[in-house]
């Protein structure tokens, strides 16, 4: 926890509550930090102000940018299509390998470079041609209120709403965030708890919980994706393991992305994942029954591939971020009539690889 925290963007928030010796408690993560007056939490974002848990970076983002919804990544969701996509500062996890340390551990506020209302996101989505808009770079979890204004500003232009996130909720702060959410794809880091104790600083059971919310009592369509780094959770036993839950415990569409590690942040030591292990970890998930196995950060053309799981055709074919063939019709295989689990409409869009920065300072409500 840190020290005082000087005045930014701040508005309440209604998961916490009083402790007896007068400081306050944070709900919407297992960490249920317990804050005296000005502390901030682990996230660096939720403080106490004047007794009460406020969010301190509503409306101030760390920068926007459209990319690939493929990006994100979601491969059955609206593919070839464009997301605007934004982050604020701080997180709620301490990956010793983040790849976007620069924002989720950042502890200035300058980090947060871009200030844009709700409205504004939601106007400059509908300009720029979006379909929908990503709460990304670092986990929405924390910014609750602001990713939650933000989707209801969205939802009343017919945008949708996407959060990429460690699933490091609280089941009341879950039921409502999911309320709002079109699409997630939810980091499922390693399948020991001691994977997540050591490397994440956090426990594996309350991820879980969250994919069994979102397959079991929601309508959120939703893909996982599992960083393999190695000599640290890519073993046989993990993976076999990892793909066996996921088939029994949320079925066999789920989408699963193995994406490869470089060196980054406190892990620097550690080598690049070789191809050779995504390749057998995707054999190993798609042995278990597991439809949907992609490989991410390498070129793999196979990996890329969506097939259908009846008779074998291809229905999408990817290079990295780009469409090379559709061939699905209505939804469904087009040889075999077998439907393929998304989110789809007849022709997807043609936004390719791109990555395009934008300063929604331009737009105004």
């Amino acid at each position: 926890m840190t020290e005082l925290f000087e005045a930014a963007s701040t508005v309440p928030t209604k998961f916490w509550h009083a402790l007896p010796d007068g400081r306050a408690q944070c709900d919407v993560c297992p960490r249920e930090c317990k804050l005296g007056a000005g502390q901030r939490g682990f996230c660096f974002v939720r403080a106490n102000q004047d007794g009460k848990i406020v969010l301190t970076t509503w409306g101030r983002s760390s920068g926007f940018c459209i990319d690939p919804v493929e990006k994100k990544p979601l491969n059955h969701f609206l593919p070839g299509t464009p997301i605007l996509s934004f982050g604020t500062a701080g997180c709620n996890l301490g990956c010793r390998f983040c790849q976007n340390w620069d924002i989720s551990k950042s502890r200035e506020l300058d980090t947060l470079m871009d200030q844009a209302t709700p409205d504004v996101i939601a106007k400059a989505a509908a300009e720029l041609g979006c379909r929908s808009v990503a709460f990304t770079y670092n986990d929405p979890v924390i910014f609750h209120e602001y990713a939650i204004d933000v989707a209801k500003a969205c939802h009343r232009r017919g945008i949708k709403t996407v959060a990429v996130t460690a699933g490091y909720q609280n089941a009341e702060a879950r039921r409502e965030f999911y309320q709002y959410m079109d699409a997630a794809n939810v980091d499922l880091k390693g399948f020991t708890d001691d994977f997540y104790q050591r490397i994440c600083i956090g426990h594996l059971e309350p991820v879980l919980d969250t994919l069994k919310y979102l397959k079991h009592e929601t309508d959120v369509w939703f893909e996982i994706t599992t960083l393999l780094i190695p000599g640290k959770n890519d073993s046989e036993t993990e993976l076999n393991r990892l793909a066996e839950w996921i088939a029994k415990e949320l079925g066999p569409d789920v989408p699963l992305h193995f994406s490869a590690f470089h060196p980054d942040f406190k892990m620097m030591d550690v080598p690049d994942t070789p191809p050779s292990t995504l390749s057998r970890a995707r054999r190993i998930a798609l042995t278990h029954g597991l439809r949907y196995v992609y490989t991410g950060n390498v070129h793999d053309r196979e990996g890329d591939r969506t097939s259908c799981h009846q008779c074998g055709e291809t229905l999408i074919e990817r290079d990295w971020y780009q469409l090379l063939k559709w061939n699905l019709k209505d939804g469904k295989c087009p040889k075999c009539g077998t439907a393929c689990a998304g989110v789809f409409e007849d022709q997807p869009g043609n936004w390719g690889p791109k990555r395009q920065p934008v300063r929604l300072r331009d737009y105004s409500a």
